[in-house]
């Protein structure tokens, strides 16, 4: 059973999820002042939540059995971990809601499209706002940034998560007086220290980092997304081996999507685009070939129409084929106003 079906507050729920305690056989064998430090509360309620999760735990399991595997998980479990897991927003509404509420923790997606589009700014957004603090219903967790381009900008995510900070406040500020949260302690510069960025400057550092990642994030489990910008770049140059670069990218492909399981977070990559001909034209398509595109969950294509910045669910399991614009905007990523066209914005 996960915690998401406790019959406790949303706010303990997500707190249990962003410090890691994702299922009851996690809090099984934890103590009250352990989950406590965790969880930051105090020792009486985390004996509270205790309480609850070992007689949920019981009522699962009414015979006093065990499941038939060691860790098997029913559909039904599933369906509601789905429906209860926190997702990360990009700030933009129209883009959230056609990506079910946010950038699914568990789950691989790829974004890919031409370059100026916003891929960079669109993963910076993601590195600040997987920081929102649980009490304004963000995951409250830290971010690793991968940078394969060199085009990670630390002055745009410094205006970004000042936006951010910004925005949390104001939005406090409407609430009435009891309904609002606690006040915002996050600052610009935390949200920058709780970003790890690893610059990458071959396709034989990108897969070492691959193999470190699981020890580094077992030794952060506050990291919920990492994000790889762009995993493409050094595999399509002056790769002459391209039965090697399938593999590595398989097995690329495959830490990835071990590390959303294992540590319930978001795996986030960026692709570029090259051309493809089919039907008697060349069209634009996501570089690696069809078999890389089996190897995410969700699929999101950025693309212009006319001025206007759109992004499409290309491929999804849960998700409908949809298109919703997006702006790039001083403050980041938001809601696509006409005024926002192709600006510049540093």
């Amino acid at each position: 059973m996960e915690v998401g079906r406790l019959p406790i507050s949303a706010s303990q729920r997500g707190k249990l999820i962003s410090a890691g305690y994702t299922t009851l056989s996690s809090l099984s064998s934890i103590s009250a002042s352990d989950l406590a430090r965790d969880l930051k509360i105090l020792d009486s309620e985390a004996l509270e939540i205790l309480k609850v999760a070992s007689l949920n735990n019981r009522l699962d399991r009414p015979n006093g059995g065990h499941g038939i595997v060691n860790g098997a998980q029913t559909a039904w479990e599933m369906l509601h971990e789905e429906q209860f897991f926190p997702r990360i927003t990009t700030s933009c509404a129209d883009l959230d809601e056609i990506l079910g509420g946010g950038i699914n923790c568990k789950e691989v997606t790829e974004i890919g499209g031409v370059p100026g589009i916003g891929k960079t700014q669109l993963g910076i957004q993601l590195a600040v706002n997987v920081q929102i603090p649980v009490e304004f219903g963000g995951l409250g967790g830290k971010a690793v940034y991968i940078d394969t381009e060199g085009s990670f900008m630390v002055e745009r995510a410094m205006q970004i998560a000042e936006a951010c900070v910004l925005d949390m406040s104001h939005y406090n500020d409407l609430l009435r007086k009891e309904d609002r949260a606690c006040q915002v302690k996050l600052q610009p510069s935390d949200i920058l220290e709780n970003i790890f960025y690893f610059r990458i400057c071959n396709y034989t550092e990108q897969m070492a980092l691959m193999n470190y990642l699981d020890k580094f994030i077992s030794e952060h489990k506050d990291v919920k997304i990492v994000i790889v910008d762009s995993v493409t770049f050094h595999f399509r140059q002056d790769f002459e081996d391209l039965g090697l670069r399938t593999r590595l990218l398989g097995g690329m492909a495959l830490k990835l999507m071990n590390l959303a399981k294992a540590h319930s977070l978001a795996v986030v990559i960026f692709n570029q685009v090259t051309t493809k001909y089919t039907e008697g034209s060349y069209q634009l398509a996501l570089a690696l070939g069809d078999s890389w595109s089996h190897s995410c969950t969700n699929r999101v294509i950025l693309y212009w129409n006319g001025d206007e910045r759109y992004a499409y669910i290309d491929k999804s399991p849960s998700l409908r084929s949809a298109s919703a614009p997006f702006a790039v905007t001083s403050k980041g990523i938001r809601n696509s106003p006409s005024n926002y066209k192709r600006t510049k914005m540093m």
